[in-house]
Parts: structure tokens; C-alpha cells; sequence
């Protein structure tokens, strides 16, 4: 462990290990990685069974935002942002009984997209694997998972798919006037067809951050920023006096 996670792991994680349902707790994200900054967030996933009531990570003994299961969607699903000897701290919960079904379904090259807000192209069920596949264990046990060779032909091919299908919406908005349509089509269908590229490697993603770059298709970067976008972004806010969704995070 690097930082102060040994203090967190004493202080926290055999709390949440004797949580009703739970059957493992690791740690995950950037910091499981060795990729975290050393502002990064700790991320700890707990894994349980049957019901979970995430009001009791509200009881114990740190300030909590709670979120039951649910209440994120299918795949981030609940948990809490918390703040723990100073660091802050997400606790995300995890269905075993779903990540087994979804474990089982990409095996046969199943799996669906969700809508997830901050995600362009949308979560694959699949990303719940990468998250097992890529943690540290710091108590239980979780099920061995890999990446499966069915799942990286019909996940390129419908990625893939799903890109040039962007693309011609994007046409479509451009036809009409419509420049804010085209342009997120466009890079809607960049974060598609990367998703595309990495899964016929076999390469677990967890978000889109780091998706381009790793996909080798940092050419749409320059595409999509040829002009000012720190100005353009800024101008956006103006324009859109979008609610402190940072600050509700903490």
C-alpha cells in the first residue's frame, strides 16, 4: 500500500467486512493500478450478496454522502463518498449475483450498454469484470475472471458498428444546422470505436478518461480541438449555468 491506505484499511475496511451480505472488499481505480496522483480518490469496493441497506456506511463514524443500490444505475450502482482521515473516499457497492451473470453472459460475447452520466459512448456490463480483474483484494474472496476470446470478436464488431452509426447521426445534425449535434456524435462515435480497439485486445477499461489515448486514437483529439476548447468549454458554462454537480459529489 503506498500513501496513508494502511491507515484507512485499519480504520475502514474491517468495518465494512463485517457489513450484513459481504463477501469482499478491494481496493480499486487508479490507486490498485499504481497510475493515482497523489490527489487521486481512494476507491474501495465492497462486494455482498442478497440485499444491501447502504445507510449503514452512513453509521460508521466518517461524513457520508449515501446512495443505495440502484440509485447510480445497473453497473456503478450505490454507494458513498466519504471522507476518512482526511482523504476522501468512495465506497462502491457491488452485486456478486450480477457481476457472475454478467461474467457468465460475456463469456458467450453477451453484454449491453448503459447510459451512464459523465460517459460519452455509455458502460458496458462488462466494465463490473475489469473492475474485479484489475483491484487489489483486501479481504474475502471474489471469482477468477478473464478476458473472454468471444466477447473481444462481438465487442469490436458491435463497437465498431455503433461508431459508424454515430457518425451518420452526426451527418444528420450537421445536415440540419445543428454544429453541437454533429460534434458530440463525432466524438460519441470516437469513444465507440475505441472501445472497439481495446476490447479486441482484450484490455479492461473502466471509464473514458484514458480511452482514446489508449485505443491509439489521439488523432481525434487534434480533430475535435483544433480551436480553443478551454474558451469553447468556458463559454459552455456561460451558456448552460449547469448546476455545482462537483460540489454535490462531496
Amino acid at each position: 500500500m503506498i500513501g496513508r491506505m494502511d491507515d484507512i484499511t485499519a480504520e475502514l475496511v474491517p468495518k465494512l467486512a463485517e457489513l450484513p451480505g459481504v463477501r469482499a472488499v478491494v481496493l480499486g481505480g487508479s490507486r490498485a493500478q499504481g497510475t493515482a496522483g497523489p490527489d487521486s480518490d481512494w476507491d474501495l469496493g465492497v462486494y455482498y450478496r442478497g440485499t444491501f441497506d447502504a445507510e449503514v456506511l452512513g453509521r460508521l463514524g466518517h461524513p457520508a454522502h449515501v446512495a443505495q443500490p440502484g440509485e447510480w444505475g445497473r453497473i456503478v450502482n450505490g454507494g458513498a463518498w466519504m471522507s476518512v482521515l482526511g482523504r476522501r473516499v468512495d465506497v462502491l457497492l457491488r452485486d456478486l449475483d450480477r457481476v457472475e451473470r454478467w461474467r457468465d453472459d460475456a463469456r458467450d460475447g453477451r453484454f449491453e450498454v448503459d447510459n451512464v452520466p459523465g460517459h460519452l459512448a455509455g458502460l458496458p456490463t462488462y466494465t463490473v469484470l475489469g473492475e474485479v480483474a484489475l483491484s487489489q483484494v483486501l479481504t474475502g474472496e471474489l471469482p477468477a475472471v478473464e478476458f473472454p476470446e468471444r466477447l473481444r470478436e462481438v465487442a469490436d464488431a458491435r463497437w465498431r458498428w455503433n461508431g459508424a452509426f454515430s457518425l451518420l447521426h452526426a451527418d444528420a445534425h450537421l445536415a440540419k444546422g445543428n454544429t453541437v449535434g454533429a460534434v458530440g456524435m463525432a466524438a460519441k462515435a470516437a469513444m465507440e470505436t475505441a472501445h472497439a480497439a481495446v476490447a479486441s485486445r482484450g484490455v479492461w477499461v473502466l471509464n473514458e478518461k484514458t480511452l482514446i489515448g489508449r485505443a491509439g486514437l489521439t488523432a481525434a483529439d487534434a480533430i475535435l480541438g483544433e480551436g480553443d476548447v478551454a474558451t469553447a468549454l468556458r463559454r459552455m458554462r456561460e451558456l448552460l449555468d449547469p448546476p455545482d454537480v462537483a460540489g454535490l459529489q462531496r
